[in-house]
């Protein structure tokens, strides 16, 4: 799996947060294929602003945009190991995320992570536009966040 980190915006505050390896163990767990890549890139409110406006019409930053590539098949196992799928894209904005934190009494590593999980279980298909789809996704984001802390933790 090939995942590339791009920060944008506020470098420093990464330092002790293991972007790379959260998004490895997540498309893991997800059962994606090894040849998938993944980018992730964090911005400033101003920067994910535009594309929040460009892409879904609506003018205030987000934490979060996913940006789905190819079709990877998640729900068959019968991966074709010639072909490189390319998951998709995940912008998260920093300063966004920095205010979240004390709006849910959070750390900035927690919301990270949960923005991070968030993302890329967008590009794995999963939506919350129903509420039973919101339900599903929450409970896997909660699933993953808790298995990713445990494997830290050994």
């Amino acid at each position: 799996m090939q995942v590339t980190v791009t920060y944008e915006h506020k470098k420093e505050l990464f330092d002790s947060i293991n972007v790379e390896g959260l998004v490895l163990f997540v498309l893991e767990q997800m059962k994606c294929p090894t040849n998938t890549d993944v980018s992730l890139t964090f911005v400033t409110d101003e920067k994910i602003h535009t594309l929040n406006r460009e892409y879904r019409g609506i003018d205030k930053p987000t934490d979060v945009l996913s940006f789905e590539c190819d079709n990877v098949p998640f729900e068959n196992e019968d991966f074709n190991d010639a072909l490189e799928y390319e998951l998709g894209d995940i912008v998260i904005a920093s300063e966004v995320a920095l205010r979240q934190t004390e709006e849910f009494a959070t750390t900035f590593e927690e919301e990270i992570t949960l923005l991070v999980v968030h993302g890329l279980l967008h590009l794995c298909g999963y939506d919350h536009i129903e509420d039973e789809e919101a339900e599903i996704m929450e409970a896997l984001e909660d699933k993953l966040i808790a298995a990713w802390r445990n494997s830290r933790e050994q």
